[in-house]
């Protein structure tokens, strides 16, 4: 069976549309037509509803996606022993950040780890740890940035980092004279958050579901420094970790009662072979870490 029409295949299945993957693939949409009419005639099996205005999978084409995806990720995993042959000179690693973490935790770790091993290729791919997660499951990421304290059985972690989720207010605001406030106190605020699926969006949806409150947020955005200026405006308070305001006098950090912790470390699929490249990453961020908190 041809591998790049199996690749052809589940990039279809996951985009839903013959214009859309052909896009991404970087071919003609009839090339990619033909590749698929062809896996058809090869299988003897219709795998495409085609009559449909969207376009979905028969019953034999979830069958086949299923198993394409395995077989396309043996393939990657046999690729990456391969190139372990080779030693750290070269390899490439797929490595998920959250924006904030890749703002303020990473910069000056990775250019130093880019010194050390300059052969390897790093390719950040940003989002929220909801979302790498997933990515981390579905084969697209070696690595990534998550949260540790709630354990996946198909993941694998090392802990890297133990924060707490706290308020961040201008100086003049009423909580920042307070030793700590309630998650409940800050729901009652005007709020500037993450988006959903960020872990400093998390508790604050959670305990609005809970109990039934619809918070009054003014701004939702990924964009750290834009959050803080919006905060210093005014606008409203937001969550963050003490890291990021370390040198920002004009705003201050309150504790919440009871605290969020949040244990971030660094996570892997537990059926992915860890390529050198990877391992070295890893090592490189605990050692790297272990020496500033000395």
């Amino acid at each position: 069976m041809d591998l790049k029409r199996l690749h052809y295949f589940t990039v279809l299945a996951e985009t839903g549309n013959f214009t859309k993957a052909a896009d991404r693939l970087g071919i003609a949409q009839s090339a990619l037509s033909i590749s698929i009419q062809k896996l058809e005639q090869q299988l003897a099996l219709k795998l495409i509803n085609r009559a449909e205005r969207q376009m979905s999978l028969t019953a034999d084409g979830q069958v086949l996606l299923r198993h394409a995806r395995q077989i396309l990720e043996d393939v990657e995993q046999a690729q990456k022993e391969l190139q372990e042959l080779k030693g750290l000179s070269s390899g490439v690693i797929n490595f998920g950040v959250s924006a904030m973490l890749g703002s303020y935790f990473l910069p000056d770790t990775l250019a130093l780890f880019k010194q050390t091993y300059p052969g390897i290729q790093i390719n950040i791919h940003e989002a929220g740890t909801a979302t790498l997660e997933k990515m981390l499951l579905d084969g697209q990421l070696d690595l990534a940035l998550i949260r540790c304290d709630r354990p996946h059985e198909q993941l694998r972690h090392t802990t890297l980092l133990k924060e707490q989720i706290v308020a961040c207010v201008p100086h003049d605001h009423p909580f920042a004279n307070q030793p700590a406030i309630t998650l409940g106190q800050f729901c009652q605020q005007p709020l500037v958050l993450f988006r959903e699926g960020y872990f400093l969006r998390e508790s604050v949806s959670r305990y609005c579901q809970q109990h039934k409150i619809t918070p009054d947020i003014r701004f939702e955005t990924n964009l750290i420094e834009l959050l803080k200026s919006l905060v210093r405006k005014d606008i409203g308070i937001c969550t963050c970790l003490p890291m990021i305001l370390r040198e920002e006098p004009d705003l201050v950090t309150v504790p919440f009662d009871p605290p969020i912790p949040l244990h971030l470390g660094l996570g892997w699929k537990s059926s992915h072979y860890l390529s050198s490249a990877s391992r070295a990453l890893v090592d490189f961020l605990q050692a790297r870490l272990t020496a500033e908190n000395v």
